[in-house]
């Protein structure tokens, strides 16, 4: 039988509190980074819907020329990563004050009303299944240790100091999005002009494969279905944009 010293912890228990950190910061850690790469994904993805669509759209307009597609796909390129990138960066940013605001008005509570906030602490933890003892027990041990954590946690999903990074969230919008882009474009600019739809459709096709199937596994969705609905959409992109390219350039021809 261990015994338990009387000025703290024992060593095993110690040690129990050092494991259950380990795990909860690994998981914290995997969480993040698989946000970040499903981002990253649906970033890519819609680089490339939107590129080659806006490519295929000029490609089928009668008086195109390898110039004006070449000009028209940068400027996709850079307009939807700026746009992008802006879009994430004012979101995350929404985000990240209204968590901090939250953060400040618990702690406000926590300070004006303490039994209260006790007591909604264990509520919450008594329709999580726990008895009322056990719940306020829970609730009352969590408190002393870091009342704060513990409420937000437990009532607000929120980790404290643990804000997604609005800069980071905007440079990763941004280059997911012109990594994307770049495919399609390449695809329409190159060397094989006679071609280039065809060469674009297929390179289209094959990466929304690989981004579809990505996605599925980090999302623990099915595969064939994720890969099945990206090609579905981006082939319906495609098809629509280079129809209204066909009829507006024939007409403007």
């Amino acid at each position: 039988m261990t015994e338990k010293s009387s000025t703290g912890p024992s060593v095993n228990e110690q040690i129990d509190e050092a494991v259950v950190a380990s795990k909860d910061s690994s998981k914290s850690d995997l969480a993040h980074k698989l946000n970040w790469l499903r981002a990253g994904v649906l970033g890519a993805n819609d680089g490339i819907m939107s590129t080659s669509g806006l490519l295929l759209g000029v490609s089928a307009a009668a008086n195109s020329t390898p110039g004006t597609i070449l000009v028209a796909g940068v400027a996709a390129l850079v307009a939807g990563s700026i746009s992008m990138a802006g879009g994430e960066y004012t979101s995350v940013s929404a985000q990240r004050d209204s968590e901090i605001a939250a953060l400040e008005e618990e702690r406000q509570s926590l300070k004006d009303n303490p039994a209260a906030e006790l007591r909604e602490l264990a509520l919450y933890y008594e329709e999580k299944g726990l008895s009322f003892e056990l719940a306020t027990q829970v609730a009352s041990e969590l408190t002393e240790k870091d009342a704060l954590k513990a409420h937000a946690d437990a009532e607000l999903g929120i980790t404290e100091g643990e804000h997604v990074s609005p800069l980071a969230a905007a440079v990763s919008s941004f280059v997911a999005f012109a990594g994307g882009s770049i495919l399609p474009l390449l695809a329409m600019v190159g060397p094989w002009q006679q071609f280039r739809n065809q060469a674009t459709i297929g390179a289209v096709v094959v990466a929304l494969a690989i981004t579809g199937y990505v996605g599925a596994k980090i999302g623990g969705a099915r595969a064939g279905r994720s890969v099945v609905r990206n090609l579905a959409v981006s082939l319906l992109t495609m098809g629509v944009t280079y129809l209204i390219g066909n009829l507006v350039g024939t007409h403007l021809a």
